[in-house]
């Protein structure tokens, strides 16, 4: 892989839409800039209005040129567990009649076999993650290029979503002025990100509490098993205060943000402020503990839909515990309320890079990681699931032309696809050539007239 190089993440979040330039060096990530702008054109995560959505993503990415001082023209983009997919696919092929190195090209070639099914009209693949490559009945192989063999099989985890979300996505990307690179799955991502090696082996539950809607997760054995999306968020905690209260959304995103607490049970006394009230001049006086009761029955609420789909697949069995994340996690009180509900254990995942100490740009950052820690094998998967977000080749001999890595360039080698045959030229028969006899068909006559001869002498 490239010893350095730039990657920009492209959090399209239904509040905010956040851009994270990061430099990659010797698998260092450094982040170089940050950009954010309020979400326009988005609903509960998913693209709902493409002009409004693409000129928030333009103003975000012009945040971010300019702090990082580098053009940006190509992006990875997150995409939302909406409606997401889990399955697993299988492919063989045979390399050929006698053994031989596995190459670039039979690796794409047994992927494409596992791609081959019958989707719905509505679906689209995202990604295929292998588990295994087998060579002639030899498992647990993650690399097969170099080996000898005649049979190889794949084993991965496919994933689908709604082919509305990942057009919408495409075109608004597009319409800002930029490439798009390759499209990222938002918790798988973030699970690699915010766990450690133990906690993504035995298995834990992330919990991406988002303005917009909630996301739970499970990573276990290194992969992402299961993932549920509840359609409310942090706006919806804003719009209680906000009626509760009888004043304004941008008072009661105030109130929440400067006042609020997650758990009522740790409000200590009995402190007040000012509320201004809509059709009232002068401001009445609310406890904080009222606005944490309000805060708090929303997210109870939250929890009891996404726990009661993890309880379905055991996931509160898993030794790993509970991460959360998000913009809503970064209200006091959260891990304290989200450890009394599902009695578990649980911790924040906020960022420590400088300018992103903030749960909201854990979604962001991931993105940027998850590119930079793809292998080649990886790589190569991806675009043969996406060959439409690969730039044109340049004329290169094939021979000669290297694995593209998972950087900004997105020429990829060896594409499954053969290359059309040229049609066949008719040519006009000559008739002494067609009545002349075929000297190689001579010479194998007389060769094995001579076998006969040797072996009977």
């Amino acid at each position: 892989m490239d010893k350095s190089k730039v990657i920009v993440g492209l959090d399209i979040g239904t509040t905010s839409i956040k851009v994270i330039v990061a430099e990659s060096i010797q698998d260092q990530l450094n982040v170089i800039g940050v950009g954010s702008e309020r979400s326009q054109g988005l609903s509960r995560g998913v693209i709902v209005d493409i002009d409004k959505a693409a000129a928030s993503i333009k103003s975000a990415v012009a945040h971010a040129e300019k702090k990082a001082n580098v053009p940006i023209t190509t992006v990875y983009a997150g995409i939302p567990a909406n409606m997401l997919n889990i399955e697993k696919c299988d492919g063989i092929i045979a390399v050929g009649d006698t053994s031989r190195e596995i190459t670039t090209q039979d690796v794409a070639q047994v992927v494409n076999s596992a791609l081959i099914r019958n989707l719905p009209p509505e679906r689209e693949i995202i990604d295929v993650l292998p588990s295994e490559f087998i060579v002639d009945g030899f498992d647990g192989i993650k690399d097969p290029r170099g080996m000898v063999g005649i049979r190889l099989e794949f084993h991965g985890i496919l994933f689908t979503a709604a082919k509305t979300v990942i057009h919408n996505t495409r075109k608004a990307i597009a319409q800002a002025g930029l490439h798009l690179s390759g499209l990222v799955i938002n918790p798988l991502a973030l699970g690699q990100l915010i766990l450690d090696d133990g906690e993504q082996d035995f298995g834990t539950i992330i919990l991406d509490l988002g303005g917009g809607q909630s996301t739970a997760a499970v990573i276990h054995d290194h992969k992402l098993k299961y993932s549920y999306v509840d359609p409310e968020g942090g706006e919806y905690i804003t719009k209680d205060i906000s009626v509760v209260l009888n004043t304004t959304l941008a008072n009661a995103e105030r109130l929440k943000r400067e006042y609020g607490n997650a758990d009522a049970a740790l409000v200590k006394g009995s402190d007040q402020f000012p509320v201004e009230i809509v059709g009232q001049t002068n401001p009445q006086m609310v406890g904080e503990d009222y606005l944490a009761e309000i805060i708090q029955a929303r997210i109870e609420q939250i929890l009891e839909r996404l726990g009661s789909g993890l309880s379905k697949v055991h996931a509160f069995d898993l030794p790993g515990g509970i991460v959360i994340t998000g913009g809503v996690a970064a209200l006091p009180g959260v891990s304290e309320l989200v450890q009394k509900v599902y009695q578990r254990q649980v911790k924040r995942y906020i960022p420590d890079q400088m300018g992103l100490r903030h749960p909201s740009f854990a979604q962001g950052l991931s993105i940027v990681s998850y590119v930079a820690h793809l292998n080649e094998i990886n790589t190569l998967i991806r675009r043969v699931v996406d060959p439409a977000e690969i730039r044109p080749r340049q004329a290169t001999p094939r021979a000669a032309r290297p694995l593209a890595t998972a950087t900004t360039d997105t020429r990829v080698p060896d594409h499954p696809v053969q290359a059309p045959t040229p049609a066949p030229t008719r040519e006009k028969k000559d008739p002494e050539k067609t009545q002349r006899p075929n000297p190689k068909k001579k010479k194998k006559t007389q060769r094995i007239k001579n076998l006969f001869t040797n072996f009977f002498d």
